[in-house]
């Protein structure tokens, strides 16, 4: 017996755009690495000979590229056009290669365990449909105008999921002549013309994504395990005179600045030392070489940026940065929430991820003696 599957990617997502303000089509969102369609592909792939994606045909393409799929389609106004849209295709296949079952399943439902899609095509055997499902546990109630109207029994009362199973040809049939009926799903086609439809266990887990909740419970399903990194960071300059004084991105007033072969920003370099060393990735002289002329005089925020770039292409995210800049001048207090504030957005993150504080050396050593400004740095990140 021949499977395909088509797998649907022509929605919309009204309501999951209206809760998020998504420009991207659900479907297409990025989660663990990968593009939700591409995960719900994976899931097929294993259990069926052919794939054929339906939707936004460019869209598609990019984001199954590599993956072995029948050419995408483009896809209706309607779910029930866009599955008519994905039969007819399979049926314009050579005779011997059509598929004898075909599944139809929602590109927004990308963790579909391995025993649903098995026990809906083993249904198959015996029944002309099944679907997965799983039994109402909640109390349900019917309401108006934010008040309870009655009270629903919920015996016998089931969430349809999907992949949905059926023999193809006689999907095919009813599809093409329910040109007058748009059914929520094909299921309700075989119901309404007196086909049986089997029921096999579905899993709570194979979730639709449909409001931002629900990606963040695919993000814990699918997302990779993210384990805790510190770095230490530490840096010091020498006072210098003519030059501004440049410290956490912020220019302080003060009667020196700081000597170095950049901006001197000893908070900054010391930050990213800092999560240079929890990703292992070196220092900031391995990154940016002070015997290059490019960094003469270069304003250090490019260094953070850069920082925070490798831990999002790692796959991480910054946890908090605590910076201590060591001095006996200028006071740091009155400038600390811009300085927060700053390295915030240089890093892409909320301020209150960022510590920024200072101490004194008791006027003991060259930052007590107001030779230089030392600074230490921790940072910890999150990294699959």
């Amino acid at each position: 017996m021949r499977v395909a599957a088509i797998l649907l990617a022509a929605g919309v997502g009204r309501r999951f755009s209206a809760t998020t303000a998504s420009p991207v089509a659900k479907q297409y969102l990025t989660l663990g690495g990968r593009p939700i369609i591409r995960h719900a592909a994976d899931a097929l792939s294993p259990h069926v000979d052919l794939l054929q994606p339906v939707g936004d045909t460019d869209a598609l393409a990019e984001a199954l590229h590599g993956l072995d799929t029948l050419p995408p389609v483009a896809g209706g106004a309607t779910r029930q056009e866009s599955v008519r849209a994905g039969l007819e295709a399979l049926d314009r296949l050579p005779a011997a290669e059509r598929p004898d079952l075909v599944l139809v399943h929602d590109g927004a439902r990308p963790y579909v365990p391995a025993e649903v899609t098995q026990a809906v095509i083993a249904a198959l055997a015996t029944h002309p449909g099944a679907i997965p499902a799983v039994r109402v546990a909640d109390t349900l109630k019917r309401g108006h105008d934010g008040v309870i109207t009655a009270t629903v029994p919920r015996e016998d009362l089931y969430r349809a999921q999907t992949p949905q199973g059926f023999r193809f040809a006689l999907l095919r049939d009813l599809h093409r002549g329910a040109a007058a009926t748009d059914a929520t799903d094909d299921a309700a086609l075989l119901e309404t013309a007196g086909h049986t439809v089997a029921l096999v266990a579905g899993s709570e887990d194979n979730i639709k994504l449909t409001y931002e909740e629900d990606l963040m419970r695919l993000e814990r399903l699918i997302g990779p395990t993210l384990l805790p990194r510190t770095g230490i960071g530490y840096d010091v300059h020498a006072f210098a005179e003519n030059r501004p004084l440049i410290l956490c991105g912020i220019t302080v007033p003060h009667d020196r600045g700081l000597a170095g072969h950049s901006d001197a920003d000893v908070g900054i370099h010391a930050l990213c030392d800092a999560i240079y060393g929890a990703l292992a990735e070196g220092d900031i002289g391995r990154h940016f070489p002070p015997s290059q002329n490019e960094w003469k005089d270069a304003d250090s925020a490019r260094f953070l940026v850069h920082a925070g770039e490798r831990i999002r292409a790692r796959g991480g995210m910054l946890v908090n940065a605590d910076v201590t800049l060591i001095c006996e001048r200028p006071k740091i207090g009155p400038h600390s929430e811009a300085m927060r504030q700053r390295l915030a957005d240089l890093l892409n993150v909320d301020i209150d991820r960022i510590s920024v504080k200072a101490t004194t050396s008791e006027r003991l050593g060259f930052t007590g003696r107001e030779e230089g400004i030392a600074c230490t740095a921790s940072a910890t990140v999150l990294v699959p």
